[in-house]
């Protein structure tokens, strides 16, 4: 390599300020871009651990490269678990056999959290409240808490759940809140619309012992198990706050809330609904600030006759409470139907640029991870050519905190056996809160403004404190900026030089002469993912002398 001089250009970061997602932009620098990775599909059955662990992997590449940057991976679908616990037993759907641990020993949430973070990736906990079996004929572990104490739990159809009603079931729940959230490092925990169950025609969930002991009060039922539902979404909002108060608490609900011949204020369509049906007052939820997101599953194409895409993502969008909106998207329904006025195209434009009209809706997630992964109707190839054509950081959450973490520190060149790379120490903090948990990576042509909005220009977001710079010809120089994180996405602010220009108030740009930790080199050696050993020695002997 044919390096010329390096010039370092230290100084305090650039202020970016916090703003909704820009209604019709193509490219928003924030946005939630999840997926939704189930585990009852049976997808590891007869696997190995080695196996498991390399389709994860895959799967993450895939969805990282596709642009994801939120993973909902299920955990407790039968209140059981794929981690470990001591308060449930290990999920059939990991081992075959509930109760059985996995041979080799491992543990997939703490594999997934790993796995994700390395990406710069979220990890959203999935759980199921209420089911314990999906079918009658399942086994339950000796140590199931069922076989412990029956009667916490009602028959409904061919399925078992929690009875909703009792105090009993609501602490246990959140016993297992407590446990994921205070011993693994979770972004947030995430339940889908599994509630009070389903209806099945012509039967009636059996509550009414359960009514008769708890029901002073209410004079009918169904007000009765919305309370009973409330208490428990208050309750795992409380109790994850107390833990950690950064980790958010979203809820996944059936894409109707009302229908409007239920309520006036509801929507224009004629379908199953959380309120009525499945007891869930979701914008009650949100109002009283007891969840942190609301994905509701809009898995119907334009044009349904029921329930149309369009007219529920607006209803959505115009009743959010004020708390973050992402739309749940159905993959195979979104190729398989055309657009009402292009039948040759499928309606991901069209509802993506629904979807992004919105100031309120600030993402979206894809219902399954599988269909993304596999291309189904080419719909990865359209997120990595135009929909995520560049990364995105995810919304912040600045209801929880809107404090941005310090600036990065001693920003330097480090040569490794491999090449140059940038090199840089985190920020000091007060407490977790402030920590920088992330960095975020952007590079400008030497002479470009640096404008910190665009996002073409972020070329990593990573949780190391190092960036391994490409190699093109050796001659061309590039500016690298880069910021801190926090653990909800807040990015480090910047003080201007007194005696430099100033920067457009707000508007992420720098002007000419304004430095904010940058520097200014050549192009170097090509870009590897992961250090040699080497690099790790060098690392800490840089690191050491700071």
């Amino acid at each position: 390599m044919n390096l010329k001089t390096f010039t370092i250009l230290l100084a305090l970061l650039l202020a970016v300020g916090v703003k909704a997602q820009t209604p019709g932009n193509a490219h928003p620098k924030r946005e939630f871009r999840a997926a939704w990775i189930q585990t009852v599909n049976g997808q590891f059955k007869g696997m190995s651990t080695e196996k498991i662990k390399q389709t994860l992997v895959g799967q993450l590449n895939s969805l990282q490269g596709a642009g994801i940057n939120a993973i909902i991976f299920q955990v407790r679908p039968e209140a059981d678990a794929l981690y470990a616990s001591q308060l449930e037993p290990w999920s059939r759907f990991l081992t075959g056999i509930q109760g059985q641990a996995p041979s080799p020993y491992w543990d997939p949430m703490q594999f997934m959290i790993d796995e994700c973070h390395k990406r710069g990736v979220e990890f959203h906990a999935w759980i199921n409240p209420y089911r314990t079996k999906t079918n009658q004929n399942n086994d339950l572990a000796a140590n199931h808490v069922y076989n412990i104490h029956p009667e916490w739990f009602v028959t409904y159809g061919n399925q078992l759940y929690f009875d909703p009603a009792l105090p009993e079931s609501r602490k246990h729940i959140c016993m297992v809140i407590t446990d994921i959230v205070s011993r693994y490092d979770v972004d947030a925990i995430h339940m889908d619309d599994y509630f009070y169950p389903y209806p099945i025609s012509g039967k009636d969930f059996p509550d009414d012992a359960s009514f008769a002991r708890y029901g002073g009060g209410f004079s009918n039922k169904a007000d009765w198990r919305r309370s009973n539902v409330n208490i428990l979404i208050k309750k795992i909002h409380e109790t994850i706050r107390e833990i950690k108060p950064w980790v958010k608490f979203g809820i996944s609900p059936f894409g109707i809330y009302r229908n409007e011949s239920s309520d006036p204020l509801g929507s224009k369509t004629n379908g199953l609904q959380n309120y009525d049906d499945l007891y869930a007052d979701v914008l009650l939820w949100a109002r009283q600030g007891w969840v942190d997101y609301n994905i509701p599953q809009i898995y119907w194409e334009v044009g349904h006759p029921r329930a149309d895409y369009e007219t529920l993502v607006k209803w959505w969008a115009k009743n959010t409470e004020n708390r973050p909106l992402f739309i749940g998207q159905s993959v195979m329904n979104t190729v398989q139907h055309a657009d009402p006025d292009n039948s040759s195209i499928n309606q991901l434009p069209r509802k993506m640029a629904l979807q992004r009209a919105y100031q309120t809706i600030g993402g979206s997630c894809q219902w399954p991870a599988s269909a993304v992964i596999e291309n189904a109707g080419k719909y990865r190839d359209a997120l990595v050519q135009e929909y995520h054509k560049y990364p995105a950081l995810v919304p912040v959450f600045d209801f929880m905190d809107n404090k941005a973490p310090d600036k990065v520190r001693k920003v330097k060149k480090v040569w490794t056996a491999d090449g140059y790379l940038l090199f840089w120490t985190a920020p000091k903090a007060e407490d977790e809160m402030d920590k920088a948990v992330q960095y975020v990576v952007y590079r400008f042509d030497n002479k470009e403004d640096v404008d910190l909005e665009d996002p073409s220009h972020i070329v990593a977001v990573t949780r190391n404190n190092f960036y391994k710079m490409p190699y093109e010809n050796g001659k061309t120089k590039y500016r690298y900026v880069v910021t801190a994180l926090d653990r909800l996405h807040n990015e480090s602010k910047s003080v201007s030089n007194s005696n430099k220009g100033r920067s457009k108030k707000g508007d992420g740009r720098m002007e000419r002469g304004e430095v904010g930790c940058v520097i200014t080199l050549h192009s170097t050696s090509s870009l590897s993912i992961l250090p040699s050993p080497l690099f790790n020695k060098v690392l800490v002997r840089q690191f050491r002398k700071q």
